[in-house]
């Protein structure tokens, strides 16, 4: 399979708000305007997010922004990788309020409030000022964008009304501050890693995904591991590449997994194109949401990524896979 590489700057959709074809590719840099996503077109199958996942040698956290044309979908999330403690709140908001995501990435802030909830995402240049709390826990995160350094931005065509653009950009340096409780945590520089989701596009309702991704040092070499699959099948796009020392390598195959969520501590195995990955998981973040109209299963485990893509090795690369199903 051969995938287009995007290089100039385009729209995702065409006045009518419909896919506009000449922007189905992949790109290094977030080339694709998005501005046509919300509004009058596509509703109510317009969604828009921005996760964000910073892991720290101590901590994992986690926020997401989100709005789904019906609803805005906020969460907030830290969890203690010694104790496997965590603290967080997620907010379902009927109708939404309360939520600004900017039309394009880095043009804006993105900002949720909620009861209990708060998060900021505020650009600046080269780097993201990152800021959420909830009660009894709080970080501020500061996040460099190498100039030189690639993400992994693909638009994924189902049809010319069903379609997804997303932006995966991995191993990004990230220091601050944690806060829980009356402990104060410092996020040291060249030991964290920050990890954006950032997605706009009008989905089907019913939906399946896999997602995995690491960030880390290996024999001096900084490594981003990015790697998806099922909800990109048969579209003749994919979400999967590994970053050495901020350069992308784009993998177009599609991937094959092997895990068994029965048994969730069994190493994943994912390859394909090149690629031959192991996961191992150390915990298991499952969780349920049923509100009628919105519904999600979500088993995201974290753990250490190892392997090889050609020449690449690597090993002792930290991050999740994660196995979701969404109605939404």
């Amino acid at each position: 399979m051969v995938e287009r590489e995007l290089t100039a700057a385009v729209s995702l959709t065409l006045p009518d708000g419909s896919l506009n074809p000449e922007a189905v590719g992949w790109a290094r840099r977030p080339l694709v305007d998005t501005s046509g996503i919300g509004g009058r077109h596509g509703w109510p199958r317009n969604k828009r997010w921005e996760y964000w996942n910073v892991v720290t040698p101590t901590h994992v956290l986690a926020f997401t922004v989100s709005l789904i044309d019906y609803a805005a979908v906020h969460e907030v999330w830290v969890f203690d990788r010694r104790s496997h403690q965590s603290w967080g709140r997620a907010a379902t908001v009927l109708p939404p309020r309360g939520a600004v995501l900017p039309p394009v990435l880095d043009a804006g802030p993105a900002r949720a409030r909620a009861k209990g909830l708060a998060i900021d995402v505020v650009p600046a240049g080269g780097s993201v000022h990152l800021r959420a709390e909830v009660p009894d826990a709080r970080f501020d995160v500061d996040v460099t964008r190498p100039a030189d350094h690639d993400c992994l931005a693909v638009v994924v065509p189902w049809s010319g009304d069903r379609f997804q653009y997303t932006v995966k950009d991995v191993a990004l340096p990230a220091s601050g501050t944690l806060v829980v409780g009356e402990g104060r945590y410092d996020i040291p520089a060249g030991e964290s890693w920050a990890v954006l989701d950032h997605g706009r596009g009008r989905w089907p309702y019913d939906v399946v995904w896999n997602w995995g991704a690491g960030s880390g040092v290996h024999d001096g070499h900084v490594i981003g591991v990015q790697v998806g699959g099922r909800w990109t099948d048969g579209t003749g796009s994919t979400e999967n590449g590994l970053l050495l020392d901020g350069h992308l390598h784009k993998i177009s195959a599609e991937l094959a997994w092997d895990y068994d969520l029965a048994d969730w501590r069994r190493p994943w195995r994912v390859g394909g194109g090149g690629l031959e990955a192991v996961f191992t998981p150390e915990y298991n973040r499952h969780a349920l949401t049923d509100l009628a109209v919105i519904s999600s299963r979500t088993d995201q485990c974290f753990g250490w990524w190892s392997g090889s893509f050609g020449d690449i090795t690597f090993e002792g690369i930290y991050g999740w896979a994660e196995d979701v199903h969404n109605r939404w």
